[in-house]
């Protein structure tokens, strides 16, 4: 019987932004060292790992479309640096209304229809963010890129139009080119948020 494949759910900024967080993301690779953030691509980490049976990802599909279909685009306002010391480093994501209210409805549609809950996160408040430096951040070269970025403006805003569906694959013997460098998460499928605003 093969593994159960991991997922994870989340927002995308869109390319533009991505491109941009993800030379902040090689920046701290090159000069701090710390490569794990680029394993995937920017995003907004709403539903946090989990496994699931490949043969059957299409239930799986089908729950995040029903949830989807009943949601709206959202407005994602990015603001500055912050920092979970000391071994991470995030772009501060503006804890609007909508997005406080979905990533709760996400979890608890995905506990009750998939039965996928994490009870790490179910004790945890939800801070939204995009991380740009972790894990492997050594705490030394943590206090000097905190040192740095914590004075560093970053500003952007958008609207996610769409949940997304990390798949985690290691593919061998692929070269990786400068946009995928080390990246492991990859979109597997996205459901647009679709409900009409009244």
């Amino acid at each position: 019987m093969p593994a159960p494949a991991r997922f994870f759910v989340a927002l995308l900024p869109p390319q533009s932004v991505q491109a941009e967080i993800t030379a902040i993301k090689q920046d701290i690779w090159q000069r701090f060292g710390s490569r794990a953030a680029l394993s995937a691509p920017p995003h907004i980490t709403l539903q946090p790992p989990f496994q699931w049976p490949l043969e059957q990802v299409s239930d799986l599909e089908q729950s995040l479309a029903a949830l989807a279909q009943r949601q709206i685009p959202l407005p994602i306002a990015l603001d500055g640096y912050s920092a979970f010391a000391p071994r991470v480093i995030y772009i501060d994501v503006v804890q609007t209304p909508g997005l406080m209210a979905l990533q709760p409805q996400l979890m608890a549609h995905l506990e009750t229809h998939c039965g996928i809950c994490d009870p790490i996160a179910q004790t945890r408040a939800f801070v939204p963010h995009v991380t740009v430096g972790f894990r492997d951040l050594t705490p030394e070269a943590f206090h000097r890129a905190w040192a740095e970025l914590a004075q560093r403006p970053f500003a952007a805003e958008f609207i996610a139009p769409k949940l997304t569906l990390l798949h985690y694959s290691a593919p061998q013997g692929q070269p990786e080119d400068e946009r995928h460098r080390g990246q492991k998460w990859q979109i597997f499928a996205e459901f647009s948020l679709n409900a009409s605003i009244l």
